[in-house]
């Protein structure tokens, strides 16, 4: 089969053998695949990757020298049933997973190698137990969505907001436009976001931000202030000694990822704040903790997602009330992977480019 592997810095397609399903596993032609922002992270910040993964988990995601066969966000179809499985999806079912092996350990599937690939193959191997049929209405490409979408869910989530809450978005990359069409969803609002790019402005409008500004001309924070303010002392954000509380509660989800970020969110945002960090910042960080302290911040961290967040994402775009396929600005065949990295560092030109295999 025809793969897409990162080989030292670069991506190249090369022929592998099919991998073959071990206990519990099934084999899968890939129909679709998104490419995530984290695996453009994981190309240009290889080294930054693998150490911060190390530090935090233990565990080494992969050697810097293997050939890594990257893409998670998928839809496949069911091929072949390996030993030790039940068989319960037919084969030729279009299916959902998140990007999970399990074996004696769990493996990130897009983190590992071509005996074991992730979606920028023809072929690959996925876990019988986190398969989820994909109904009828739902296309390939929308299908792959589902895991992306399932991370803004675990931010919105992470970022508990109550029904006063006026939430601001920093940054309308793929993850940023996730969290809006998720808020938009919940019927949370208003939805002020911010992005340099004037096509994501147009696209996070279009996905249900009520207010979307060029950071350049018009503060971010400053643009919360003008629809978060309030009369209504039971609609307030909790008290602070040192800042009037004339605005409603106030969460900031941070979805740049790089340096600098927090500390421009720490200096501009409203008091009380609570900050999601979903940003992937693959390089060290600094910001001043006394202005966090001043202003009584809550932080969160987001990533991933659980498996329950994973199957609501794809009952949403099945029911209907997930509308995304802006989100969706080009497709294209393994040969073009690499091109479409290239592409996809101006903000201008994409948001999410789906990688369909069987394309020529």
């Amino acid at each position: 089969m025809n793969v897409i592997v990162m080989r030292k810095g670069t991506l190249e397609m090369i022929t592998a053998p099919i991998p073959t399903p071990g206990p519990g596993e099934v084999l899968v032609k890939v129909l679709a695949t998104g490419i995530c922002g984290s695996d453009l992270h994981c190309l240009s910040h290889t080294a930054e990757l693998l150490s911060s993964t190390k530090a935090a988990t233990g565990v080494d995601l992969f050697d810097i020298d293997d050939d890594v066969v990257m893409g998670h966000e998928l839809c496949a179809e069911v091929v072949e049933y390996g030993p030790e499985t039940r068989g319960d999806i037919p084969v030729g079912t279009r299916v959902a997973s998140p990007g999970i092996l399990i074996r004696e350990r769990l493996i990130l599937l897009g983190y590992a190698g071509v005996d074991m690939p992730g979606g920028y193959a023809e072929y690959m191997l996925l876990n019988e137990a986190l398969m989820i049929p994909v109904p009828d209405n739902v296309p390939d490409e929308i299908a792959a969505l589902t895991e992306p979408l399932a991370v803004g869910l675990h931010a919105v989530n992470r970022g508990d907001l109550g029904p006063d809450d006026v939430p601001l978005v920093i940054g309308c990359g793929p993850i940023g436009l996730a969290i809006i069409s998720i808020l938009k969803m919940r019927g949370v609002g208003p939805i002020v976001a911010a992005d340099f790019s004037p096509s994501r402005r147009a696209m996070a409008k279009d996905l249900g931000a009520d207010l979307v500004v060029d950071p350049r001309v018009t503060s971010p924070y400053e643009a919360w202030r003008s629809v978060a303010g309030t009369t209504d002392p039971a609609k307030l954000a909790r008290p602070n000694l040192l800042f009037p509380n004339d605005v409603r509660p106030s969460v900031v989800f941070e979805c740049v990822g790089v340096p600098g970020i927090i500390q421009e969110i720490l200096d501009g945002a409203a008091a009380c704040t609570k900050i999601v960090v979903a940003g992937v910042c693959m390089q060290k960080d600094e910001f001043y903790p006394t202005h966090a302290m001043l202003k009584e911040y809550d932080f969160v961290f987001s990533i991933a997602f659980s498996a329950e967040e994973y199957a609501e994402v794809l009952g949403h775009l099945a029911s209907g009330a997930l509308q995304v396929a802006p989100l969706i600005t080009d497709r294209i065949g393994l040969a073009g992977v690499p091109e479409a990295f290239e592409r996809l560092a101006d903000p201008e030109r994409d948001a999410k480019i789906m990688v369909l295999p069987s394309v020529g």
